[in-house]
């Protein structure tokens, strides 16, 4: 087995167009190996640093036995130009090829022989085209070459059982030589293969494999922080990030003025870990200290690297607090005026006309919540202010946790702080949901009024692009009402979020609204129960069952079947509902009407009337529990009918000879299905 080699040394490329490609080449080689049939023993490992990609396989064969085959070639009939590209493909003389005829006609074929290719020629041959492959997300070229690459690519190193593996790509040469220093690129150095490349990296300090550098980093850290027993909050994204901006990972405990811990903390840690990539620290009751971690990319002997991070954290912080002592102490109230020079968005007014539409909605809503109209409608009114910050201009990721910072600092009671500062959220699928009623309220009539605005100006997401991220607001809005069991009435606060538009004299379609927003709500809630991982069928079930009026409902039950479907009742539900529902499909072509309507007087026998009985006492079950269902009981009674229901199909012919006695037995059937319509429609659960 041999071993291949790929380095490919370019400007320093951004940590997500790094994992990016990684993956790429990953996939790329791969595919092309098992469609030459190279045989791979291990891994394709693929590695990157800020300035490199690389590529290495330790045990790959060295050669490629080809099977004799027969290839189709064009009909003898068609233009001379056809078999020309045919023998060109092959790289064959037309005396190669022979004529043989087929059901279709025709046709040339070439005879193609077994053949031994060597694995290096076929990667000289390949490697240009493959790197080629590559999709950048964003791309530069180097001076006047037509190169593109994630940042400018300046050295190809290729390498095939010590042998350089020569190709061109672009005005680029392979080689067996590459830059050692990447900020000094007069410095070159040849390898003949990886593992004398890795050792060479180590002694100079740099760590090629990023899993590797994670490792250390996460070691380190910890190792920092226990001895100042502080820690830091999982942030993976942040770690993913900073493992591939660095090469030489080297842990600095910083620290910057304890005055600055009177700021609003959400402006440290952005500040931190948004701006600088550091790291923010804690202490045992998770309150942030003035430490904090950064991962330099070079060792700091002299400490000038930790003191010009302090300096550079300091003087941010400085202007932040600037910010928070002048924002603060400006008036809310006063300031919502000011919120009609803001545009919110063309066709939908400015912020001002927003707050208002979202006043009038959450004071709608306060009623269903059971809070005061007039604090949810105060919460409503400032909620926008903040955006007139020189904290949130400065740090846009705040608005509205702002806003709770200014509401508490001027006095307002904590429910509207707190739901001024939580309106935003949840914010996708896997953040935060408020939990208190103002927050919810509030929180609810923004996203609806955005929901309703956007859809009313036709800007809905397509099958490909959603630039205002409405998915993710419905998602949001599912969320909120679903994760705190709230039973909201959404059709109606569409229906008048749509009148409050046509107030300010925005003519909306109302009807197109209601259809096309309930539909894309519907399809959101699918997504979300398919991520809590719900059966396809009881999702389709439940969402045909019941509307957006019942997002709650729907969730529950679904819930609730997934995990009972294969308990004994639950079987027994859906089979009493199939065999049911089979007699009946099984009757549809007939004349006759089935309502659901079955005549006591008609029966015949005892079974019929004993499962007449369970139906009403089913009946009666479901109209007599109000709110409050409980899911599993609702299962259970349905299930309590299978003794009737068997009893009934073992004992009583449906199809009888007299015809009206016949009917009044599948009315009886359609009223048992009927029934159980009362949980949902079960006719799409597979069996």
């Amino acid at each position: 087995m041999s071993e291949f080699f790929l380095e490919l040394f370019s400007e320093e490329i951004p940590s997500r167009l790094q994992i990016n490609a990684r993956n790429e080449l990953t996939q790329i080689f791969k595919k092309f190996f098992d469609d030459n049939e190279i045989i791979v023993k291990g891994k394709i490992n693929t590695y990157s640093t800020p300035n490199r990609l690389i590529v290495n396989i330790n045990k790959i064969s060295k050669d490629v036995i080809k099977k004799a085959e027969e290839i189709r070639g064009p009909n003898i009939n068609a233009p001379e130009k056809a078999l020309e590209g045919f023998l060109k493909s092959n790289k064959i003389s037309k005396e190669k090829v022979s004529k043989k005829s087929t059901e279709k006609g025709i046709f040339y074929f070439y005879n193609k022989p077994s053949e031994k290719i060597k694995t290096y020629d076929l990667l000289k041959e390949s490697i240009a085209s493959l790197l080629l492959k590559i999709s950048w997300k964003k791309s530069m070229k180097w001076g006047n070459h037509d190169l593109y690459w994630g940042r400018p690519l300046k050295s190809i190193l290729a390498l095939y059982d010590k042998k350089i593996i020569e190709f061109k790509l672009n005005h680029l040469h392979s080689s067996n030589k590459t830059f050692t220093d990447k900020d000094l690129e007069d410095e070159v150095k040849c390898f003949n293969d990886f593992k004398s490349y890795i050792k060479f990296f180590k002694q100079k300090g740099v760590t090629i494999d990023q899993d590797k550098r994670k490792e250390f980093i996460i070691k380190e850290i910890n190792k920092a922080t226990n001895q100042k027993k502080i820690h830091i909050n999982a942030n993976e994204k942040l770690l993913d990030e900073i493992i591939n901006i660095v090469e030489k990972p080297k842990i600095l405990v910083c620290e910057f003025n304890k005055k600055f811990l009177e700021i609003p903390q959400e402006i440290l840690i952005i500040t931190m870990q948004h701006h600088q990539k550091y790291f923010p620290t804690f202490d045992s009751k998770n309150k942030i200290t003035n430490n904090f971690i950064v991962v330099a990319d070079c060792k700091d002997k002299k400490g000038l690297v930790k003191l010009g991070n302090q300096n550079v954290v300091d003087a941010r912080l400085a202007d932040a607090e600037f910010f928070w002592n002048r924002n603060k102490s400006q008036n809310l109230v006063k300031q919502v005026s000011r919120l009609k020079q803001i545009n919110y968005f063309k066709g939908l007014g400015s912020y001002f006309d927003k707050t208002q539409r979202v006043r009038k909605l959450s004071g709608i809503i306060s009623d269903e919540l059971l809070i005061s109209k007039e604090k949810i409608e105060i919460a409503s009114s400032i909620c926008k202010v903040d955006l007139m910050s020189d904290l949130v201009g400065e740090f846009p990721e705040l608005q509205g946790v702002m806003g709770g910072y200014f509401a508490r600092e001027q006095g307002f009671d904590e429910e509207i702080s707190l739901a001024v500062s939580e309106h935003y959220l949840p914010s996708g699928i896997d953040s935060k949901v408020p939990k208190k009623p103002y927050s919810i309220a509030l929180s609810l009539s923004d996203k609806i009024d955005s929901l309703v605005g956007f859809f009313g100006i036709n800007l809905k997401p397509t099958s490909s692009k959603d630039p205002y991220a409405l998915r993710r607001m419905a998602i949001s809005l599912l969320r909120l009402i679903i994760e705190n069991q709230k039973k909201i009435k959404l059709r109606d606060l569409i229906n008048y979020s749509i009148n409050l538009y046509k107030e300010q004299n925005y003519s909306f379609d109302s009807k197109l609204i209601n259809d096309e927003l309930g539909d894309f709500i519907l399809d959101r809630l699918k997504n979300y129960l398919k991520e809590k991982n719900i059966r396809s069928d009881i999702i389709e079930c439940s969402t045909n069952s019941y509307g957006i009026d019942d997002l709650l409902k729907i969730f529950n039950k679904s819930l609730n079947l997934n995990k009972n479907i294969k308990k004994d009742f639950g079987l027994d539900v859906i089979a009493i509902y199939k065999r049911s529902a089979n007699i009946l499909n099984s009757e549809s072509k007939s004349k006759l009407e089935i309502i659901g309507s079955a005549d006591p007087g008609l029966f015949k026998n005892d079974y019929e009337k004993n499962l007449y009985k369970k139906i009403h006492s089913i009946r009666k079950y479901f109209s007599s529990i109000g709110r409050d269902e409980d899911y599993d009981e609702s299962l259970k009674t349905l299930s309590s009918a299978k003794i009737e229901v068997n009893e009934f199909f073992d004992n009583v012919i449906v199809n009888d000879q007299e015809e009206l006695i016949k009917k009044n037995r599948l009315e009886l059937l359609k009223m048992l299905c009927k029934s159980f319509d009362n949980y949902f429609n079960f006719s799409k659960i597979e069996a």
